[in-house]
């Protein structure tokens, strides 16, 4: 906890920059009758009943200092998929940076294994030598400030409604990322390590002197 509070405290650097990654699976969902409009007095009416057109993982980086967000949409969410994110954002995103600090959750998928598994061992390698992982501890998912992002993605573009193709979601997100970065939106993360001793004491040892 207190590793990935003391990257966050870190000033800006644009050699070095610090990205956050998250991901979290959607539920593509079709109507099964079409809705009818407002009228002068009634709102737009929807019926309960929906039919289910599988499911999709949305991929959330975000660099939080720069006010940088991307958002990708796969299929699925296997190691592979989750490496192939990453060599895009190592290659087209951050192609001339020193190297890439990254904060994810522990998930079995994050893993530099993972990279070994989608490409030969000559570009994994490559993209190893880039890349910094910081992983949140178990039941910390809340230190990762790509959550946030997700948080307004979900709010802003997916509640309260019914998306049953994954072109639509991809469109969806994409005009999402564009708003959000145009009005370059960052996080003031404010939670210090200093912070969590004291809130989270809990969590601490208790070292007692004799």
């Amino acid at each position: 906890m207190e590793v990935i509070l003391d990257l966050y405290q870190r000033s800006y650097n644009p050699d070095t920059p610090l990205i956050c990654m998250d991901e979290q699976p959607i539920q593509l969902i079709n109507e099964v009758r079409t809705p009818l409009p407002a009228g002068s007095n009634c709102v737009e009416r929807y019926d309960y009943e929906y039919k289910r057109n599988g499911t999709a993982n949305v991929f959330m980086f975000t660099e939080p200092l720069d006010g940088w967000r991307k958002v990708s949409i796969r299929q699925r969410k296997k190691k592979e998929d989750w490496a192939m994110e990453i060599r895009s954002l190592m290659t087209e995103d951050y192609p001339d940076v020193e190297r890439v600090i990254l904060v994810c959750d522990n998930y079995n998928t994050h893993t530099i294994g993972a990279l070994f598994k989608a490409f030969k061992p000559e570009e994994a390698a490559d993209i190893m030598k880039r890349l910094e992982i910081h992983h949140t501890p178990k039941h910390g998912s809340w230190l990762n400030i790509a959550e946030i992002e997700l948080s307004a993605l979900t709010r802003q573009c997916f509640n309260g409604r019914r998306i049953g193709e994954i072109e639509t979601v991809r469109f969806e997100t994409k005009e999402w990322v564009k708003t959000r970065n145009s009005n370059q939106i960052s996080v003031d993360w404010q939670f210090t390590a200093k912070d969590a001793r004291v809130k989270l004491k809990r969590l601490y040892p208790q070292i007692k002197m004799a």
